[in-house]
């Protein structure tokens, strides 16, 4: 009643765009008021006392860290350091909250997608634990990863386009060609399990503030050391410090390396080997997750997979004109 009393309002003070706006909002909320209710079910006090924790990460913190460089080689921005985790979790964030939304309903290749914008590396641990319980399922398992790993690339060309769109082009060629390699290698698995089901694994809510903290120290270690590893040891080191970086999570030498590029402190060639070597040290690192957490049956559906996806990605890095 309140609201539609404001809109009353805004009528007779001669904003009627503003009122139908508002009007068409509330009729389509209303609409779907028992879904609504039915996904704030699903959610949980938990899942919502962490989407507010995403709020106290964009709204509170973030405006009030000071915008200036500190620290040897002025990298170290709290202010930008922060922008780009609130952007990185709440990517992650959109994903968990159609995974919340779409719940068991979501079907295999919607299940691989959901879990690539949430945490691929996160997906691979939870279906390798779910193919060790029930081995049966090994084989959906393998393509529920594969779909992860192929997003994570998506992913990727997307923070490039956000954080330095003036790269893009330079930049989007490569990745995208890696991108297209293991759409193909994940499609051919596709073509052999299309007709397999399995039961939706939880997910963890990635707005959690502790992770948020966490991923900011190790983005700032990262831009820390790409400096000084640029100064000391040239490109060769980068490649190194990108593999290393790119074992556990992508995510903070893509955006580390980003930077430096969107400075032009680093050239475009140089970044996307950078940020195309972690991504491959990432399959490496899900590799290793599913021989230890998973079972023999699943490590041999996905061994190919993986491995035609590596050499592609060394192709790609070693003959990208």
């Amino acid at each position: 009643m309140l609201l539609m009393f404001g809109v009353g309002a805004y009528l007779v003070a001669g904003y009627e765009v503003v009122a139908v706006a508002l009007g068409g909002t509330i009729a389509v909320l209303l609409q779907f008021k028992p879904e609504l209710h039915a996904f704030a079910r699903r959610m949980g006090d938990k899942d919502f006392k962490a989407i507010m924790q995403f709020v106290l990460i964009s709204l509170v913190i973030l405006p009030v860290l000071p915008n200036q460089a500190y620290g040897p080689y002025h990298v170290l921005n709290p202010f930008k350091i922060w922008l780009l985790v609130a952007l990185i979790v709440g990517m992650r964030l959109g994903g968990y909250i159609v995974y919340k939304w779409v719940g068991a309903k979501a079907g295999t290749v919607l299940s691989g997608v959901l879990g690539g914008l949430i945490s691929s590396t996160a997906t691979t641990v939870s279906y390798a634990r779910h193919a060790r319980e029930a081995p049966e399922t090994s084989s959906i398992a393998a393509l529920i990863i594969m779909v992860a790993s192929t997003v994570l690339n998506l992913r990727i060309i997307i923070i490039v386009g956000i954080v330095a769109p003036s790269l893009f082009w330079a930049l989007a060629g490569p990745l995208g060609a890696m991108l297209g390699a293991a759409s193909v290698v994940t499609g051919g698995l596709w073509l052999l399990t299309r007709k397999e089901t399995v039961a939706v694994p939880e997910q963890e809510n990635p707005s959690e503030l502790k992770p948020a903290l966490i991923f900011a120290l190790v983005f700032a270690l990262v831009q820390l050391g790409v400096s000084a590893v640029k100064q000391y040891f040239g490109s060769q080191g980068l490649y190194a410090l990108a593999f290393v970086s790119g074992l556990p999570d992508v995510d903070a030498i893509t955006l580390s390396t980003l930077e430096m590029a969107r400075r032009m402190q680093l050239d475009p060639e140089v970044a996307w080997r950078m940020i195309l070597l972690a991504s491959l040290a990432n399959i490496v690192s899900k590799a290793a997750i599913i021989a230890v957490v998973g079972n023999k049956k699943l490590l041999a559906r996905i061994a190919v997979p993986l491995s035609l996806t590596l050499i592609a990605g060394g192709l790609i890095f070693w003959l990208w004109p």
